[in-house]
């Protein structure tokens, strides 16, 4: 059964940091696209970042510059760094793998980690 599991999440103030880590069974990550994305009650679910088998990786212009998206081969675990926080990436984040990374298209998702951040 494959299976992303997400991690991570809590409360920060603003301009603090926090990493989301996002570990996989039953799927490798290395052969398979994944990303993060989020979501805001009553709004929809948007893409955060995402990285491919390969390696390449792509952001949300609201993050870039920001946020880091990597993963630990070794450990089967992506992750999202998140720096210098604001209070507008208050959200329901969320890791996704197994599907297109050019159309943000993913087949497998985890049930999310809430990330707060006060101002």
């Amino acid at each position: 059964q494959m299976q992303v599991v997400e991690s991570g999440g809590g409360l920060v103030q603003a301009g603090g940091s926090l990493r989301l880590s996002c570990a996989a069974s039953g799927l490798t990550f290395s052969i398979n696209n994944a990303g993060w994305f989020r979501q805001i009650p009553g709004k929809e679910r948007e893409f955060v970042a995402g990285i491919s088998w390969s390696g390449s990786t792509s952001y949300a212009d609201s993050v870039k510059g920001r946020f880091t998206i990597s993963r630990d081969n070794a450990k089967n675990t992506m992750y999202l760094q998140m720096n210098s926080l604001i209070p507008e990436d208050t959200a329901v984040y969320y890791c996704a793998a197994g599907g297109n990374y050019l159309q943000n298209v993913y087949d497998y998702w985890g049930q999310g980690t809430q990330v707060t951040v006060s101002s």
